[in-house]
């Protein structure tokens, strides 16, 4: 009898690490079902409904039996009004051709890295990052070249860096304005002058656009995209609806590329999911067609956002041992606590064991002494987790 053979994995599953962030949450969520109180600052979801504008078109689009498949790249028509949207912000013009819509913005961050990246490839990847970049980067069979970026720079990459990170085998540099884990935005000139060394060196750029709606005080949003025919032609531009609108759930994302990268993301779909649920598709539309509703939307949210981390900010500042600094964007804070606890995973763990609060710990984004919190909760679970997280704190301060 020839012998049983030992089930084994292959060296992508092997190698890719599970999502911290959608671990934590599913513990919290594991602790809620089991009874217990439980303060999640760890999902990136933002707390509010869908608005129904949305959910209306969607419902109508079921109604008239809208449930087949829709073409691999998106609905025609959605593909135009994105092309419009963005024809009008950039200056330039954007053909429907250029637009893929993916069953999220995390499929399409994925299939734009594996349009672009061989094996042997490398990619440059700023730190803090989020967590699944580093992931998907090796998943393509590319090694992802980490250069961390730290409080001194607003966790935001220099020219400087850049140059220096750059070898032959450069094929593409991830970036992610405003940013998760840290909420930094960057100006149009730093933008600027990244993408002119894109250009100067002929490599991509994925520029992950995500929450470019969700902004705060003064701060404003750019696209490398839209520095000129160069720049545009290396850019992949990633965005999607799941934080503006608050869809996390409808799994809808977009890409904007040069027709070639384009086209290969849109066969790349065709054989993997083969296209975004199709009625979701209507509820986006009418989320970029009905701009006064969407406006009015996203606004409400915002307001409530920046009221949040105002108060979350002020809080944090407060604790012994941690120091904040001040996001622009997207609904995070990315606390440095390593005078308090120099292994934020112990901290994290113990934190949710003892006081039942869920935070990420900032390893994940390649960010060891920091850890994550996001806002996109309610205000009351904000204020009783703040008070724990301050008995916790005092605490540690006490032990050290």
């Amino acid at each position: 009898m020839a012998p049983a053979l030992e089930p084994t994995l292959s060296v992508w599953a092997r190698g890719v690490a599970p999502s911290p962030t959608l671990a934590v949450d599913a513990r919290a969520k594991a602790l809620k079902a089991a009874g217990e109180d439980v303060c999640g600052f760890g999902a990136g979801e933002p707390d509010f409904d869908t608005p129904d504008f949305i959910k209306e078109a969607c419902i109508r689009a079921l109604q008239e039996g809208k449930t087949k498949y829709a073409p691999a790249a998106g609905l025609p028509e959605l593909r135009q009004a994105l092309a419009d949207r963005y024809a009008e912000r950039w200056g330039a013009a954007v053909s429907p051709g250029q637009v893929v819509v993916s069953p999220g913005g995390k499929f399409s961050c994925y299939l734009g890295i594996l349009a672009v990246c061989s094996p042997g490839d490398e990619v440059i990847v700023p730190a803090p990052y989020w967590v699944s970049y580093p992931e998907m980067v090796k998943l393509a069979g590319a090694t992802p070249r980490v250069v961390w970026c730290g409080e001194e720079s607003d966790f935001k990459m220099s020219a400087q860096q850049l140059r220096e990170a750059i070898t032959p085998k450069t094929r593409l540099l991830i970036l992610n304005s405003p940013s998760n884990p840290t909420g930094t935005v960057y100006t149009e000139s730093e933008l600027r002058a990244l993408a002119e060394i894109a250009v100067e060196r002929g490599i991509y750029l994925l520029s992950d656009e995500i929450y470019e709606y969700l902004l705060y005080g003064a701060a404003t949003h750019h696209s490398p995209a839209c520095f000129g025919p160069e720049a545009a032609a290396l850019t992949l531009t990633v965005s999607g609806f799941s934080k503006t609108f608050s869809m996390t759930g409808w799994r809808l994302g977009t890409l904007v590329a040069n027709k070639a990268v384009s086209g290969a993301v849109a066969d790349l779909q065709s054989q993997t999911s083969s296209n975004a649920t199709t009625f979701a598709q209507y509820g986006a539309l009418a989320a970029v067609r009905e701009r006064a509703q969407a406006e009015a939307a996203v606004r409400s949210m915002r307001e409530v956002f920046d009221r949040r981390r105002l108060r979350m900010l002020e809080a944090l500042r407060a604790l012994p041992g941690v120091s904040c600094r001040e996001p622009l964007g997207a609904f995070y804070l990315f606390p440095n606590i390593v005078d308090l606890c120099a292994d934020a995973d112990d901290f994290a763990a113990r934190l949710l064991e003892e006081e039942k609060v869920a935070v990420v710990p900032g390893g994940g984004f390649g960010a060891p002494g920091f850890m994550r919190l996001s806002y996109a909760t309610g205000d009351d679970v904000i204020e009783k987790g703040l008070s724990r997280l301050e008995r916790f704190c005092l605490k540690l301060k006490a032990a050290n």
